[in-house]
């Protein structure tokens, strides 16, 4: 092995500087939702093994000026070592550091932070909207509410605060106060509420002023359900509460709060608007300067008092939802039956915008699929949604939105959302220019924070697509899909993909958010966590395993990648309390067993009407669940310093992890349930600790995969952890042969039908181009994208070694069918990156180790492992022995030898579906690659002509292996 560290050919080194300083980790917003925020801040230097040894911080505050020097490494996520920040107060923050080389930076750039809450009871009261004269208005129906007053003089500062049962947007003298997107966002809204906190002083001038809110009732009022059974669930109409605090330069304050005061209108261009069903539009309502003083509000209404009990509004700590991106037309398709339908080339979540130029009282009907079959929009996946947004034209070239450049009305719809890539458009006026519509992606402003690449094209498609499938479920709340009647936030789903979640993107504050929430839903229910959190079902309401247990994992994954023994220390009651939940169902031999599970959810060999019959029973799947819970939670009592509860909890996931090797392993390393997730939930939550055990249940686990064909034969739980199982008992080419399989049900199977996001079932389109019939048939369910986090760990082989990426793990496994890999990760402490690739038979590997951070190495010749500091690191080492070159093979070889034999495989299908490709297809899912049997002993074919044809090609094959030299191997 060789190694270097690598520095700048300049002769000065780059003097070290504090690049990035955050108050909660959140960059996107001055405001801060508590009085003592943590402060974390990233330095860049080139030092190797650069450590920070003192940090200076300092606050200015009202023209004073106070520091504090905190000694030692820390620089993530700090406990405020000042005096707390009051409601309105605005400070600035600086760091500087001083580093184990003896240099100190200079001051970072100041960081200003505002106390973005309010102080004490709000003063608003909540309004609505009127109804109808003599009429009961639609569910959750939109309007607009509007308030005009007076700026005095000497404005210093204007804050508005805003919440809602329902979504809203404010616009002060006609601007829109933000970029923000559907707001406040899903909460558990009998419990807790996000209220916006805004900076509003440049809107506001001396003298008249007028406030107006755009309303609907987005998730508050939607209907929630299965089967015919929708229903509201929290209210049927929206009402929203503004409060506008202005602070004069002489020290005085008024406030502007909503109440019978204001004006309010349901007669606007804003006809109906849903989440499921989409917008509808009448630009010929619209009312120009309604949110600007002086307009004429005498025909619009008092706006109404509501009832009902409003939660606590406080400080979203989540990143708002944005417009993220916007995709142009990629292709124009006319359908059969004659529709117009625009290809964006992506499945995505957002809506349209639309520029047109038309007759006044012409409607354009917009409709969302994800896909097309038999050339047509495939519609039944939506279900109930009805996914149509609609714009009727004023015909002036004015729109709600405003007027083009070209005098064409521009219009997007405001508080609905889809999962599309494909939209159908009818009644446009005139020709359409595809350049007329656009998409506009829309999701929570997460900060992308890790990235994959490799040397095969189907595995960068799959890794993008499970980026998208994160991009589309991460809006407001983390959803299992965002097209049909459902974008509930099912706790499975999360539990599983929090890792990959985690390293995508800086998801802290998201997840963190949605954690609360799932906390107050559990304490309605002695502990039990629902299987979708907000939870509006009212179903399964007795503990589900793998669903309830986010509330343990997701907490324990964000402290893993974060470093947040907050969050930890804050959901640790969580933690605790679905624990005891679940010993309430213990049985006596200290097993989950005997309930109704959800189990290996969508196992591939799980009839379409019955998605929870696995092929691993479900009491392994709970029982497994029921240790990885207690020991969470026992781990988490440990870091937290409770002696006494991780003691408690310990000994009962000893008692579990017990009980269950004795009701369900064998001494031989055998499961009851012989199926992959089994013997993948055993090794990799550490139920099994004997090395012999558990090589020999890995050994299994890989006889399995082998036998199945290399296909997947795992529901949600199993198939994030079964590459994982594979590779850590030695069966790395068993892992990557599942990875890079393309016949259904693979990872890559979606990818060669041109997913661009990852599916719900792996065969959410059947092999003959037609839709899964199944009602769950969504393609865009992110969870099967949890593999993306083996392909960041092993693959690439970057990981933590320790809590926030404190110390890395570097340790890249290439797979032989790949010439390189590479990822990165920006971490806590800067950014983290490992690549390889292959050059003859060595193997390159670069490492960048971030400052303040080690690394503990192992590299792909397996030989010592090593710890490196801080800096650029290479290595050159051999490549792994290859394996030896496949002998000849035959009629009588076994088929598990031709299973292991990609060539000899492709050979004999390639002569199979040459006469019978339909019969082949069923052969191919049917075949189970045996050890002992033979193909001529197998019913792989029974014609003479087929048999031949396999004879002659596998004697090609073992012809041409036989004539080639080790030189020309």
């Amino acid at each position: 092995m060789t190694s270097t560290s690598l520095t700048p050919q300049s002769a000065i080194r780059q003097q070290a500087a504090v690049s990035r300083l955050t108050a909660e980790y959140r960059a996107d917003t001055p405001f801060v939702a508590e009085p003592r925020p943590r402060l974390s801040w990233v330095t860049a230097t080139d030092s190797i093994g650069w450590q920070q040894s003192q940090a200076e911080l300092r606050i200015t505050r009202g023209g004073a000026v106070e520091s504090v020097v905190q000694d030692g490494p820390d620089s993530v996520l700090v406990e405020w070592p000042f005096g707390s920040i009051a409601a309105g107060d605005c400070v600035q923050v600086e760091v500087r550091v001083t580093g184990n080389d003896g240099g100190t930076t200079d001051w970072s750039a100041p960081l200003a932070l505002v106390g973005g809450f309010v102080d004490g009871p709000w003063q608003a009261e909540a309004i609505g909207l009127p109804s109808p004269a003599g009429e009961e208005p639609p569910l959750g129906q939109p309007g607009q509410l509007r308030y005009e007053f007076t700026v005095g003089e000497g404005l210093a500062k204007a804050t508005l605060f805003a919440t809602a049962h329902g979504v809203y947007q404010a616009e002060i003298n006609g601007t829109e106060v933000d970029d923000h997107v559907l707001k406040p966002g899903w909460t558990a809204y009998a419990d807790r509420l996000n209220h916006e906190t805004t900076d509003v002083t440049a809107l506001l001038t001396p003298g008249p002023n007028a406030i107006g809110i755009w309303l609907a009732g987005g998730w508050f009022t939607e209907k929630y359900g299965f089967h015919g059974f929708a229903k509201p669930v929290y209210g049927e109409q929206p009402a929203v509460k503004v409060e506008l605090q202005l602070e004069y330069t002489d020290g005085t304050r008024e406030t502007v709060a909503s109440g019978p005061d204001w004006r309010s209108t349901t007669a606007g261009p804003l006809v109906s608007s849903g989440i499921y069903a989409g917008e509808a539009f009448d630009a010929r309502r619209a009312e120009a300067g309604w949110s600007e003083p002086g307009f004429d509000d005498a025909h619009w209404l008092p706006a109404p008092l509501t009832e009902g009990d409003w939660a606590e509004a406080t400080p979203a700590i989540a990143p708002p939802v944005r417009r993220i991106e916007e995709l142009p037309v990629r292709e124009v398709l006319t359908t059969p039956s004659g529709a117009t339908v625009l290809d964006f080339g992506q499945n995505l979540v957002g809506r349209l915008r639309i520029r047109v130029t038309g007759e006044a009282g012409r409607t354009i009907i917009l409709r969302h699929a994800e896909v097309l079959e038999d050339g047509e929009l495939s519609l039944r996946p939506l279900r109930q949604a009805a996914a149509t947004d609609t714009y009727t034209l004023a015909g002036a070239g004015v729109a709600e939105n405003g007027e083009g450049a070209d005098g064409a009305e521009v219009w997007e719809p405001r508080f609905t959302f889809h999962g599309f890539r494909y939209a159908q458009v009818d009644n446009w006026p005139g020709d359409l220019d595809p350049a007329a519509i656009t998409a506009v992606v829309i999701h929570n402003d997460m900060r992308r924070t890790g990235w994959f690449e490799c040397s095969d094209p189907l595995l960068n498609r799959l890794h993008e697509n499970a980026l998208w499938g994160m991009r589309g479920n991460f809006l407001a709340l983390p959803t299992d899909c965002p097209q049909r009647d459902e974008r509930l936030g099912w706790t499975g789903d999360i539990q599983v993909f929090s890792p990959t979640a985690s390293y995508l993107y800086d998801s802290l504050g998201f997840l963190g958010s949605w954690l609360q929430d799932l906390a107050l839903e559990q304490g309605h229910r002695e502990g039990v966590v629902p299987i979708i959190v907000p939870s509006v079902l009212g179903m399964l309401e007795s503990p589900v395993a793998a669903w309830g247990d986010a509330a343990t994992v997701v907490p324990w994954v964000l402290f893993e990648r974060f470093g947040d023994t907050g969050l930890l220390r804050r959901q640790y009651t969580s933690m605790r309390d679905w624990a005891d939940a679940l010993l309430k169902v213990r049985d006596s031999s200290g097993l989950w067993q005997g309930q109704m599970q959800l189990g290996d959810w969508l196992d591939p060999a799980a009839p379409p009407d019955k998605p929870g019959a696995a092929r691993t029973h479900g009491d392994i799947v709970a029982s497994a669940y029921l240790f990885r819970s207690l020991d969470l939670v026992a781990q988490a009592a440990a870091v937290l310093g409770n002696d006494a509860d991780h003691g408690t909890y310990a000994t009962l996931a000893e008692e579990t992890r017990q009980a269950f090797l004795a009701e369900y392993v064998t001494p031989a390393g055998r499961m009851v349930s012989d199926a992959q997730t089994a013997y993948s939930l055993v090794l990799m939550f550490g139920i099994s600790t004997d090395p012999s055990q558990r090589q020999a249940l890995g050994d299994r686990l890989a006889e399995l995969a082998r036998l199945g064909g290399y296909r997947i034969a795992t529901g949600f739980v199993g198939t994030p952890l079964i590459a994982d199982a594979l590779t850590v008992t030695g069966h790395l080419d068993a892992a990557e042969r599942l990875l890079t399989q393309t016949e259904c049900p693979s990872w890559l199977y979606p990818v060669t039908q041109g997913a661009t996001t990852i599916w719900e079932r792996w065969d959410s389109i059947l092999e003959d181009g037609s839709v899964n019939p199944g009602e769950m048939t969504s393609f865009n369910h992110y969870a099967l994208g949890a593999i993306a986090d083996w392909m960041h760990r092993t693959v690439a082989g970057l990981a933590l070694a320790a809590p926030g990426y404190r110390k890395l793990r570097i340790a890249p496994r290439p797979l032989n069918s790949l010439t390189h890999a590479s990822t990165s990760h920006e971490t806590p402490y800067g950014l983290a990156r490992v690549a390889w690739r292959r050059a003859g038979d060595r193997i390159l590997v670069d490492a960048t180790v971030p400052p303040g951070t080690t690394a503990l190495v192992s590299l792909p010749d397996r030989s010592a492992e090593f710890v490196v500091g801080s800096g650029r690191h290479s290595w050159d080492v051999p490549d792994a022995e290859p394996a030896a070159e496949p002998g000849a093979v035959s009629l009588h070889s076994p088929l598990a030898d031709i299973m292991d034999d990609p060539a000899a495989y492709a050979a004999v299908w390639q002569a199979i579906d040459a006469h019978d490709p339909a019969g082949a297809a069923a052969f191919r899912k049917d075949t189970v690659w045996y050890r002992q049997t033979t193909l001529d002993q197998s019913l792989l074919f029974t014609q003479p002509a087929v048999k031949a044809d396999i004879a002659a090609a596998l004697a090609a094959l073992s012809d041409g292996r036989s004539a080639r030299t080790p030189a020309n191997s």
